[in-house]
């Protein structure tokens, strides 16, 4: 009797090839977009064979490279047996057909493979409804034509999210959907907002944490409210808007809320469909920017979220820089105009360091008071030591009074 072969329970990866142009005028980083797309390509666990890069004046309308490029690169998805290729720029229409017709391969674009990476990290309903208005608002103007490109057979990346849907003729259903996913994210946010009102109400100090994805902000997240959010070595680890309580100076209570990462070249698509996550950094108090000062591009990173918090209109904020990762950091100490402090989550010392700053700063945004409570009304100091940070609490036993000394919040 012939021995049954074994199923192979095994993933199979797709095997993939990184294409860039390198533009003369341009805003970015080049080397520093290439190193996170193949980043972002292992995230999505594609096995990276090659990459080709061209410096041009301008992507190519046709072909986003040049016809030399192109023939360079078609030689060696034939030979390598590649099975997708990944450009460093959104492509149009046009350009991912004519590379699909001439290639035969699927073809994604840098906002597909960060959309991709989105569709795997979102795990709240919120996070996945964002995440699917923003992959159908991006296919929309692209089904026609794309053949294998927009393929939902056969598996492999761009199969997660809008799910098995024939898009490439079903724009009716598309719009439908959007229009639907639209009123259900107008409902949280909504919820969200009576939140944020209530919060105003009662004078709650807010703090957002902003930074580049894999900085470690769900790292201090956690560190700093015990929230056990996940955390990990990799692009946008978390996904989902948390929202949590920080208390300082045994008693304060304030708000502290983790944001998406932000990315060079994060696209127009996400921010919109985001909107509702970034109003919570919009409505803060004060900004805490982690910046993974590990990275050996993290002046970049820094620049580039300060970038996009002006693009949201968010610099009017008041920020302070928390220098992460201090112990593998390696060179010359950080620094910033703006108030900061050079410490590693790991570090106890290190955290209170960082509560410190804080308070420090809230300080300069309220405003100063004195009061006296009489022993009696507990009940009322307990709620000053809650809502306002007390700098100064004596007993006058002649008076048989408290002395309270501390800080507020200005009323909006």
């Amino acid at each position: 009797m012939q021995k049954q072969q074994p199923y192979l329970t095994q993933k199979e990866c797709e095997k993939a090839v990184l294409v860039g142009v390198d533009l003369y005028r341009s805003d970015y980083d080049f080397e520093h977009t290439m190193s996170e797309l193949e980043a972002l390509a292992h995230t999505c666990e594609l096995i990276v064979k090659g990459t080709f890069s061209q410096r041009k004046n301008e992507l190519d309308q046709r072909f986003y490279v040049g016809k030399g490029k192109l023939q360079e690169i078609e030689d060696f998805v034939t030979f390598h047996e590649i099975d997708v290729l990944v450009t460093n720029d959104e492509l149009t229409t046009a350009q991912s057909k004519n590379l699909n017709d001439k290639l035969g391969i699927k073809i994604i674009d840098r906002t597909q493979l960060i959309l991709e990476i989105f569709a795997l990290r979102a795990k709240s309903r919120e996070g996945q409804l964002q995440v699917e208005y923003a992959q159908l608002d991006y296919l929309l103007p692209r089904l026609m034509g794309h053949g294998k490109s927009l393929s939902r057979l056969g598996g492999g990346i761009g199969t997660r999210g809008p799910g098995e849907t024939k898009l490439e003729t079903d724009r009716r259903h598309i719009r439908t959907r959007m229009t639907e996913i639209k009123r259900k994210l107008m409902e949280v946010s909504a919820h969200r907002e009576r939140y944020r009102q209530k919060r105003m109400r009662y004078d709650v100090f807010q703090i957002a944490l902003v930074g580049y994805t894999n900085a470690g902000k769900s790292s201090w997240f956690n560190t700093l409210t015990d929230a056990g959010t996940y955390e990990k070595d990799q692009l946008f680890a978390t996904l989902d808007p948390k929202t949590r309580q920080l208390i300082l100076n045994e008693g304060f209570e304030v708000v502290i809320s983790d944001t998406v990462g932000f990315i060079q070249k994060l696209p127009t698509t996400l921010i919109e469909a985001f909107k509702s996550t970034l109003e919570e950094a919009k409505q803060a108090d004060l900004l805490l920017h982690v910046v993974d000062t590990s990275h050996k591009d993290y002046r970049t990173q820094y620049d580039t979220v300060n970038t996009l918090i002006k693009t949201l209109e968010m610099d009017n904020i008041p920020q302070i820089v928390v220098f992460n990762k201090r112990d593998l950091h390696s060179g010359e100490m950080p620094v910033t105009p703006k108030p900061m402090v050079f410490v590693s989550a790991k570090e106890k010392g290190d955290i209170e360091k960082v509560k410190k700053l804080l308070i420090a700063q809230m300080k300069q945004q309220m405003i100063y008071y004195r009061t006296e409570v009489p022993s009696v009304e507990a009940d009322r100091l307990y709620e000053l030591k809650q809502h306002t940070l007390v700098t100064r609490l004596d007993f006058d036993e002649a008076t048989e009074q408290y002395i309270v000394e501390g800080y507020k919040k200005h009323r909006k």
